[in-house]
């Protein structure tokens, strides 16, 4: 008799698991394949003029917040302007008036959106007020 209620128990839930391996192997169609990649940006700094060689950069994601020595800090940063790196508030701060320029890039998405961002700054601390952590690739 264990046997036979065993195997009823059995049939009722294959039917069960089947659907659920169903769903995890189908693709969801609700979101479109940019939304499923999130906000994310590669960001590096060159120091000296465009044509140096001396650069770093790392990929930054936000979706979670990942791959940035202040990842959280630069995403949160972001959100508040809905991308646009522009549109970062510049921090209060005293820079010297040494000219050592460095040059921040993004390149990315944000929204659905392609960011696409270049500046020239006449020095790295001048970079750092005027963009907050998202170009702070020291950590």
């Amino acid at each position: 008799m264990t046997y036979t209620t065993t195997a009823k128990a059995l049939r009722g839930g294959l039917p069960t698991a089947a659907a659920l391996l169903l769903a995890l192997v189908t693709p969801a169609h609700a979101a479109p394949q940019e939304t499923a990649l999130g906000n994310w940006l590669f960001v590096s700094v060159t120091s000296g003029d465009v044509r140096s060689s001396q650069a770093r950069g790392t990929l930054l994601l936000c979706d979670p917040p990942q791959g940035h020595g202040r990842a959280a800090e630069a995403c949160a940063q972001l959100q508040t302007t809905a991308g646009d790196i522009h549109a970062l508030p510049t921090a209060d701060s005293y820079c010297t008036m040494v000219h050592a320029p460095v040059t921040a890039y993004a390149r990315g998405q944000w929204n659905g959106r392609e960011v696409d961002y270049t500046e020239t700054f006449p020095n790295a601390c001048v970079m750092k007020a005027r963009t907050g952590a998202v170009f702070a690739l020291d950590g």
